[in-house]
């Protein structure tokens, strides 16, 4: 078998067999298959796409690139992934609300790059938190509490990583069946019975229209069933970003306060983090999605969840007194952003929402970057809100004076003021199951 002879058949648009692609992922993975060849058949790829059969099996040979995790000694083994945006912490909720259900949730998250934030990030701005557990504490923590959240690993799926690498230089990011390879060969390997995908779309977001996003969540769906798992995919808007807080610190005090059963008026990270919860219930338990969310509803409402929350932070080495005292750490320096004109604040570039806060300091543009966990913004108006000139829009946070500069000249290119209220996007989009 040569590498030439997939590039050729996939440039003519002939599917892949499956022993064609563990051959070109197994022997790109190796060093085997040069760089320039790889880059060929992602391009035939993006022009020709792939078939389902096409997307499930190169999923399965990235899959199998590396190490696998076994969570067979648990029972209902849930997971969820989003794919990325502003606000987007419904992780910090999502996974003790689960937990709290009964639902075992042994999740691997990322690092925020760009505009989107990362799980591990956040979670690192809690003091003591450890993100890095060896493999027998990891499952006998989510044995005894029902949930741990680490870092990926180098070997989980190590296909996926070298791959994207090549995607990244070469135009072919973009392609869904490249996509979704990606993100479920990391989701496969991580062991869960059940997977629960958030995919986003809109302005902070990679899919920007709520069909891509559906034709995105289709193929992963698709893929993961193929693997005998249990899937849904729900389908978000993120024309506004998902919460009002916006920064790693921000952000786990947002989901302490959601937890602790506030509601974030006009924003959705609530209503999409709950809502994932129940789907993770229905799809471990068999139960009927309405049955669901009404438990996952109880359970916030009770305290449940948030004493899951503090058992869990504990259980990975968390300072809990730093929760429970609201002792969360700002930046120094703070500026107040405000409007200049009366009417509606009715759309926003979300990229350069999260751009503002990157630019505060609170994310990283390269995967070598350190971010402020301390730094970010908190918008002060809501998605629909009748606002007045001279009103505080939002509250930026920094180390120094320069950085609030630079990011409130990107915070207010970003936010949309109109004489008339205009109607939102779903915030929900569509349930692909």
């Amino acid at each position: 078998m040569r590498m030439y002879d997939l590039i050729e058949k996939k440039k003519r648009g002939f599917a892949l067999s499956s022993e064609e692609l563990r051959f070109f992922v197994d022997g790109f993975t190796r060093g085997e298959i040069p760089d320039y060849q790889a880059s060929a058949l992602c391009m035939a790829i993006c022009f020709n796409g792939m078939t389902p059969e096409e997307c499930a099996d190169l999923t399965e040979a990235m899959t199998d690139s590396g190490s696998r995790v076994d969570l067979s000694s648990l029972p209902h083994t849930a997971d969820k992934h989003s794919t990325g945006g502003v606000g987007d912490l419904t992780s910090l909720i999502t996974a003790p609300l689960a937990a709290s259900l009964g639902l075992s949730v042994a999740k691997m998250s990322g690092r925020g790059l760009g505009h989107t934030g990362g799980t591990v990030d956040k979670l690192e701005s809690i003091p003591g938190f450890r993100t890095a557990l060896a493999k027998e504490e990891f499952l006998d923590q989510v044995r005894r509490i029902g949930v741990a959240v680490v870092g990926q690993t180098a070997n989980l799926a190590p296909a996926d990583k070298k791959l994207y690498a090549i995607r990244d230089v070469t135009a072919t990011v973009d392609s869904i069946p490249l996509i979704a390879s990606s993100i479920m060969s990391k989701k496969l390997a991580a062991g869960a019975e059940s997977i629960v995908l958030d995919v986003k779309y809109g302005s902070g977001a990679f899919m920007k229209t709520a069909d891509d996003a559906r034709e995105l969540a289709r193929t992963m769906t698709a893929i993961g069933a193929a693997h005998g798992r249990h899937m849904a995919a729900f389908v978000t808007s993120m024309e506004f970003p998902l919460a009002p807080q916006i920064g790693n610190t921000l952000e786990v005090e947002e989901a302490v306060r959601i937890l602790r059963g506030e509601k974030p008026r006009g924003w959705g990270i609530r209503t999409v983090a709950v809502r994932l919860a129940a789907e993770m219930l229905a799809l471990s338990t068999g139960i009927a999605s309405d049955d669901a969310l009404r438990q996952a509803e109880e359970s916030l409402a009770s305290g449940r969840a948030y004493a899951k929350f503090l058992e869990w932070i504990a259980a990975q080495g968390g300072d809990i007194s730093y929760i429970e005292e609201d002792r969360f750490e700002r930046a120094p320096c703070s500026r107040e952003v405000r409007l200049t004109r009366d009417g509606y604040f009715t759309a926003a570039d979300t990229e350069r929402i999260g751009l503002a806060s990157c630019l505060c300091g609170a994310g990283r543009m390269k995967k070598e970057d350190q971010p402020d966990l301390t730094a970010g913004l908190v918008m002060q108006i809501a998605p629909s809100e009748r606002v007045r000139a001279g009103q505080t829009a939002a509250v930026l946070y920094a180390a120094s004076e320069e950085k609030l500069d630079a990011a409130e000249e990107m915070l207010r290119s970003s936010l949309v003021i109109t004489d008339e209220p205009k109607e939102t996007p779903p915030l929900i989009a569509d349930v692909v199951r």
